[in-house]
């Protein structure tokens, strides 16, 4: 079976502008490179040459900004608590497991992971749950 790779065509282009224009004589052309399959090393790199008078762009936000948020409490019991399951179609039902790891993104609908000694009828041992599905055992 065959295959094709547009890096393995060219190791670079050169990209310019479709549209010339006859006020400014300076010009502007990019340039950018694909790393070869071979070589581990080689990083992608992208250079462009700006125009003349133009002044680098700031990057960087100040560090302040980002230390005064602060982070929100987390969500769920933590790994390792032994929990209950209250979600009557589960094989587990009323069984006891023990949580894997908890997603903290508040849009996920099932984000506790829950393991469990026994496998269900399809050999697997763990599955997911709503915050509201499961129950913290001491």
């Amino acid at each position: 079976m065959a295959s094709c790779s547009m890096a393995s065509a060219a190791t670079g282009f050169v990209l310019t502008p479709n549209i010339t224009s006859n006020t400014n004589s300076s010009s502007r052309s990019n340039m950018l490179f694909f790393p070869s399959k071979n070589n581990n090393n080689s990083r992608l790199v992208v250079v462009r040459a700006a125009e003349e008078g133009a002044p680098p762009a700031a990057t960087t936000a100040p560090p302040e900004a980002e230390a005064k948020a602060p982070k929100p409490p987390p969500i769920g019991p933590k790994r390792g608590a032994k929990v209950k399951i209250l979600r009557r179609e589960s094989y587990w039902y009323k069984g006891i497991g023990s949580v894997v790891a908890v997603d903290q993104d508040p849009k996920t609908r099932y984000p506790v992971v829950v393991r469990f000694n026994k496998v269900n009828y399809a050999n697997v041992s763990t599955n997911n749950y709503a915050l509201d599905e499961i129950e913290e055992v001491k």
